[in-house]
């Protein structure tokens, strides 16, 4: 069994949507399909488009919720079909035991991805932690002193949104 979890940003550009899930597809062919799991917390962006890729591909999907109040609190309606229908499709939903979406709320979601990972897709542009803590480089930098390998993913053409 082979499980890989995802960090990643959420504003990647609208173009760089198709060529980011299509590498997150190449990348996740190469494993059989019975015997790969992966973990995200399908937010905007990264997460979903993982997600979507281990589903294509046959894999299994677990869903990390942050919070009670996650889906009702941070989950925009433009994303909220995209979320029920990836939520759905988990064989997995593990709801992270905070009430509130809230830093302690992510950060305790990106530990449990990590714990039960083999390895971390990072859908990242390689730039260091802004500072504010819980990114996308501090969950890079948190899978690397573990000992988890990384895997970047940041195609050609791929851009965060402005």
């Amino acid at each position: 069994m082979t499980t890989i979890a995802v960090t990643g940003h959420m504003d990647l550009s609208h173009a760089a949507g198709p060529a980011v899930r299509a590498e997150l597809e190449k990348r996740l062919a190469g494993y059989d399909p019975a015997q790969l799991t992966g973990v995200s917390c399908i937010a905007r962006g990264s997460d979903s488009l993982f997600a979507e890729a281990v589903l294509a591909v046959g894999g299994r999907l677990v869903v990390v919720v942050p919070s009670a109040d996650y889906r009702q609190a941070k989950v925009k309606p433009d994303h909220a079909p995209t979320f029920d229908r990836l939520h759905a499709a988990a064989r997995e939903v593990l709801v992270m035991p905070h009430e509130t979406a809230n830093r302690q709320a992510y950060e305790a979601a990106d530990a449990v991805l990590l714990e039960r990972a083999d390895r971390l897709m990072a859908v990242w542009d390689g730039q260091p932690p802004s500072g504010k803590g819980g990114g996308t480089a501090d969950v890079v930098a948190m899978a690397r002193a573990a000992g988890l390998p990384v895997d970047v993913v940041w195609p050609d053409g791929a851009e965060r949104g402005r």
